[in-house]
């Protein structure tokens, strides 16, 4: 029986060790350890990519958000895609290569061919991943998409105020080695999925008017699953400077990656 060509025994297997022995040659074979990237139709490895779609409201400073991130994916080995239109959802096949979609519009209308693209797509294996209004108070009126983030705000008492975040889940990635920390910032109230996975929260005061919340303990980061697509979300991250904060910002770095199926490497912890 002729051998199989040498391409095909060797594609997934790396040679290390070869032992000579008089008329025959033994090969001891070992997996190759690699990131596994999706085949593309045209048979070859497509590598990781990125979405990031920004628009809405501009007091939440999307595009200066997305500068934020964009060149950080960049850095990590990504191929990323920067869009300003809803458009980029209804791009069947674009949509399903990607490994990760960032949105970061707030108070938008999306229609729902749109929204189909987009939840298909995580639905089929894409990661999501975004934060604050641009992820969580984008299309108030759309309860499909608030099905798959996890989430929608509905109110942030007080306006920019001072308040702690705590990490409650703290042997996950995508927040060890994080300690509590201090915003000054949109202390986002929700209406949240039971279902997340809940990595830190923060506790509401009765400092603004507001005595019947004192002591409710909402969600501030979570993960959870939409059809096989993770989907990551934190409510931090008003506006561009909060990214400044470096516990937020690595929160964030590191949710991305988890939705990517990325591996999480920390790049900053607290001291």
């Amino acid at each position: 029986m002729p051998h199989p060509p040498a391409p095909a025994l060797l594609r997934d297997y790396r040679v290390v060790a070869i032992i000579l022995s008089f008329s025959r040659v033994i090969v001891l074979q070992t997996p190759l350890s690699f990131q596994q990237y999706p085949i593309g139709k045209d048979g070859t490895t497509q590598m990781k990519s990125a979405l990031i779609v920004w628009g809405g409201w501009d007091g939440h400073e999307p595009k200066q958000c997305a500068d934020v991130i964009a060149p950080w994916l960049e850095k990590k080995g990504f191929n990323v895609t920067v869009s300003n239109t809803l458009d980029s959802y209804l791009e069947k096949e674009k949509m399903a290569a990607y490994s990760v979609i960032v949105p970061t519009w707030t108070m938008g209308q999306i229609s729902g061919e749109q929204c189909t693209g987009l939840r298909e797509a995580v639905k089929q294996g894409v990661g999501l991943a975004g934060w604050h209004g641009g992820m969580c108070d984008s299309f108030r009126t759309d309860t499909g998409y608030q099905f798959m983030t996890g989430g929608q705000w509905v109110d942030h008492p007080g306006g920019c105020v001072p308040y702690t975040v705590n990490i409650t889940k703290k042997d996950d990635p995508i927040v060890a080695g994080l300690k509590d920390f201090d915003m000054n910032s949109e202390q986002y109230y929700m209406h949240t999925d039971p279902g997340n996975e809940v990595l830190a929260t923060t506790t509401f005061s009765d400092k603004y008017d507001t005595p019947w919340i004192k002591g409710t303990v909402m969600p501030v980061v979570w993960k959870r699953m939409f059809g096989t697509g993770r989907v990551f979300y934190t409510s931090l991250g008003h506006v561009a400077k909060d990214f400044s904060v470096p516990e937020m910002l690595e929160i964030v770095k590191r949710g991305i990656m988890w939705a990517a199926k990325e591996q999480i490497v920390a790049e900053y912890k607290s001291k």
